[in-house]
């Protein structure tokens, strides 16, 4: 059966999960901000959990209509054939929001739309109550302005939980942030990758996975799994095909430090949780020690800045680290998440090659991107 589906992805990342999307073989329906809406079917909704790299979650579209009223909201919903997807056993429970609405209470939404599925399912399964003791079901009902839009949510918990995280430290990027930082550096197998600021290793491990190609979803498991819609002989199908996809003779070579002795050992523990320990060099390093280990190479890093940085003095220092680095290497580039708006001017006095607004959480960031020069056959 085909199904409208909806991959949810941070602002600034669409075009990275659109991306990804494509490579996976989906048709796009539509790019919007937060949202790419594409069409599979029950396979599709398994590989999209399991290969998504860059996305938040993959939602099943159930339905998208204007409501003004309560009454026009709860006969919508009640009009969604919810006995397709829920069993009669279904546990699900119903989330919203409303933007710019004339249905501006969420708690209200909320309630009329639980009701309105559960007089639809007593209906058509003949029950007065249900156990809600089977699989997970999350509804949620997203208005705006006036346009409501009606979802399932397939992942469970956020896909940037890969599941390899067994050590952490304070404010750790996002694991989808960093596969995005990486994607969109256009870095390979075969050229060199160093992390001078690695905190818990995500970014170097999310390069590792993409260099050997690890679903990130294979370590983890997903809030479809016990639908009914989806045939487990579907999972163990997908599942083995991620497996043999695994590229274990790709020459991955990543170097990653960090002055901070706990973030290295972190990082350590989450690379061997993730499988990809044995192509990472980890080292407690301070900054101002990095050296091109290759003629050539890359630089993706997300330093310590705004609060976090201990003041303009550390961040001059490793701006001068960086000054330096790269006036010896012009053939190596760099590729940095900051808050900070002075890094072009200060590290190598000329405008980033690209510029793109992302967010780190909450946090308004600037991914800057500075090529150096293109050796041959390298790119970027």
């Amino acid at each position: 059966m085909k199904y409208e589906l909806i991959a949810t992805a941070t602002f600034g990342i669409e075009a990275v999960v659109k991306r990804e999307l494509q490579n996976l073989g989906f048709k796009i329906v539509k790019s919007e901000d937060g949202k790419i809406t594409y069409t599979g079917d029950e396979r599709a909704i398994v590989r999209s959990n399991l290969w998504l790299r860059s996305a938040d979650r993959v939602l099943l579209k159930m339905g998208e209509f204007r409501a003004v009223t309560f009454e026009e909201l709860f006969q919508q919903i009640k009009g969604i054939r919810w006995e397709n997807l829920i069993p009669a056993d279904g546990k699900f429970t119903v989330t919203g929001t409303s933007v710019k609405s004339v249905l501006h209470s969420v708690p209200a939404c909320q309630s009329i739309g639980k009701k309105a599925i559960v007089e639809r399912l007593k209906e058509y399964y003949g029950l007065e109550t249900f156990p809600e003791t089977g699989a997970e079901y999350t509804v949620k009902i997203t208005i705006l302005k006036d346009n409501v839009t009606v979802t399932v949510d397939t992942s469970g918990a956020g896909l940037h939980k890969r599941g390899y995280r067994v050590m952490d430290v304070a404010a750790p990027i996002k694991e989808t942030l960093a596969a995005a930082m990486v994607q969109l550096s256009f870095w390979k197998p075969g050229r060199y990758l160093m992390d001078p600021c690695c905190g818990s290793g995500t970014i170097p491990i999310e390069a590792a996975m993409i260099g050997r190609n690890i679903a990130p979803g294979l370590g983890r498991k997903f809030a479809c799994e016990g639908w009914d819609i989806i045939p487990q002989s579907v999972w163990k199908e997908e599942r083995k095909a991620a497996f043999d996809a695994i590229d274990y003779d790709a020459d991955v070579r990543i170097f990653a430090s960090d002055v901070e002795p706990k973030a290295v050992e972190a990082a350590r523990e989450n690379a061997a949780e993730a499988g990809v320990d044995d192509c990472i060099v980890f080292k407690r390093m301070n900054m101002s020690h990095i050296e091109a280990r290759e003629p050539s190479g890359i630089i993706i890093t997300n330093p310590p800045y705004g609060e976090r940085i201990g003041g303009d003095g550390q961040k001059d220092r490793i701006y001068a680290v960086y000054r330096k680095f790269f006036r010896e290497n012009p053939d190596w580039s760099l590729f940095m998440i900051t808050t900070d708006r002075d890094v072009e001017e200060k590290i190598f006095g000329r405008e980033a090659d690209r510029r793109r607004k992302l967010y780190n959480g909450r946090l308004e960031v600037c991914y800057y991107q500075f090529h150096g020069k293109k050796p041959s056959g390298n790119n970027g």
